[in-house]
């Protein structure tokens, strides 16, 4: 598995243990890296993922509920919500990592940790959002 790909997958698993739990941050983070030892790269870039998308948790969400027709944000399966949410952050704040990275990169964490349907709502939602906050280059 490729470092980044490790390190979502990680960030992944903080966000949940964060929307589950709700510790500090800097707690979750303590008691995470206890149970796993990454190299140093994966590990930077996991923080970095998850303390950018908790620290723009009320710019995401807001985002996520405006793309997500008809459903609300805390209805959303918890997996399903922090993918999304991590895809975001990647999408708006993520400039070395292209677009089309950061959706594929959601969809794979979708089939691998979601239900069956999870790959295709996270796939249409990070896709608008994607179209409508479009970066700059």
């Amino acid at each position: 598995m490729r470092s980044r790909t490790k390190s979502r997958e990680y960030a992944l698993q903080m966000l949940y243990q964060a929307d589950i739990r709700r510790p500090e941050p800097a707690q979750l983070l303590q008691e995470f890296w206890q149970e796993e030892d990454p190299t140093a790269e994966v590990k930077d870039f996991a923080e970095q993922l998850f303390s950018g998308t908790v620290g723009h948790l009320e710019e995401i969400d807001p985002l996520i509920a405006k793309h997500a027709d008809n459903w609300d944000i805390k209805r959303m399966a918890v997996i399903d919500r922090n993918i999304l949410r991590l895809g975001v952050y990647e999408l708006l704040h993520m400039n070395d990592v292209p677009p089309k990275v950061c959706i594929n990169e959601a969809i794979e964490l979708a089939k691998r940790f979601g239900d069956a349907q999870s790959s295709k709502f996270i796939n249409g939602i990070l896709d608008a959002v994607h179209k409508a906050h479009a970066r700059v280059s």
